[in-house]
């Protein structure tokens, strides 16, 4: 028997549920309820995955979007490149290149390998200091400082604009190699103008801590677990670096393939920025075969964040393999 008591509860039942209901099902609009400001940029962004006992971060320190014009790769054509970069679903009239950071966490020792730019740089970069932060480490927590060569967007964050060192308690390591030409005082007399800049920035960063900054040479295991690797042509002594806990192994690469989208594609490409252009290409082939035969996990400074992966032979190239997300 259906009561007066009966019918209200249902009817307020039924009201609620309408009352409820997206007000898409009720044929009525309704203005939206969280609405919030566009950011327009990225927070810090770090990254943390296992090797054996080792923990690695990738510490994304931004990115520079620049026009693409012929001079970018010296030895293909325009056209070939913008194949490559509308193949990989990518702007054809620009290209961004990320930078990214790698923060070795020993268990004993927290090793960063290259710096970024910190507050040299411009809008876009200069965040590999806040992303560390964000993964809970203190710039004053870190051991060692590790450079692979002398380019700016390496080594300018190791000191700040006002000349202060930004992690204070960190031993400083360079390649021999790459001391040597840039702090050669007849080199950078003899560079061009267009040089200039760069060997200044290099002493206006190392020279006052010139007399505490340990060089290594190749094939040397500079800290337990890291071990340096001749990747010589981008730069006299760029370095790359393995990176080994128990039986589980890594690469750094750094800059040896500038962007892997078009330079592990097109292996025998010579970047502006290879200073010895034909060893570049060579070194390049040279770490991708053993990389690809070996199927070693590498770390890019110039991949896409996380900027970490495979490498695959693929025809006369390569293809990168992005690592999966753990």
């Amino acid at each position: 028997m259906i009561s007066r008591r009966s019918v209200l509860t249902t009817t307020t039942l039924a009201g609620t549920a309408l009352i409820a209901a997206p007000a898409i099902l009720r044929g009525v609009s309704s203005p939206a309820m969280a609405k919030a400001p566009i950011v327009g940029t990225q927070g810090p962004s770090f990254y943390r995955y296992k090797l054996g006992e080792f923990e690695i971060i990738a510490l994304h320190e931004g990115e520079f979007t620049r026009p693409l014009d012929a001079s970018f790769v010296r030895n293909a054509p325009l056209e070939a490149v913008q194949k490559t970069l509308a193949d990989a679903f990518l702007p054809t009239d620009k290209l961004t290149i990320s930078f990214t950071a790698v923060l070795v966490n020993t268990g004993s020792k927290l090793v960063l390998i290259d710096t970024g730019f910190n507050d040299n740089g411009g809008p876009t970069n200069g965040r590999t200091v806040a992303a560390m932060k964000a993964a809970g480490i203190e710039p004053s927590m870190v051991d060692t400082v590790i450079l692979s060569h002398f380019h700016g967007d390496h080594l300018q964050g190791l000191r700040n604009k006002a000349g202060e060192i930004v992690y204070p308690n960190a031993e400083i390591m360079v390649p021999e190699a790459e001391w040597a030409f840039w702090m050669d005082d007849a080199r950078m007399a003899a560079a061009p103008d267009a040089m200039k800049g760069a060997f200044q920035g290099v002493r206006r960063v190392l020279a006052p801590s010139a007399k505490d900054v340990k060089q290594f040479k190749w094939g040397q295991e500079i800290v337990t677990g890291i071990t340096t690797v001749d990747a010589s042509g981008h730069t006299p002594g760029h370095t790359a670096f393995v990176i080994a806990s128990g039986n589980a192994k890594m690469m750094y690469v750094a800059d040896t393939t500038n962007t892997p989208v078009l330079f592990a594609t097109n292996p025998e490409w010579k970047v502006m920025f290879d200073m010895d252009a034909d060893k570049a290409v060579a070194t390049r082939k040279r770490i991708l075969d053993m990389a690809a035969a070996d199927k070693i996990r590498l770390a890019f400074y110039h991949a896409s964040f996380p900027a970490t992966g495979f490498i695959a032979k693929e025809g006369a190239g390569y293809r990168f393999v992005p690592a999966q997300w753990s």
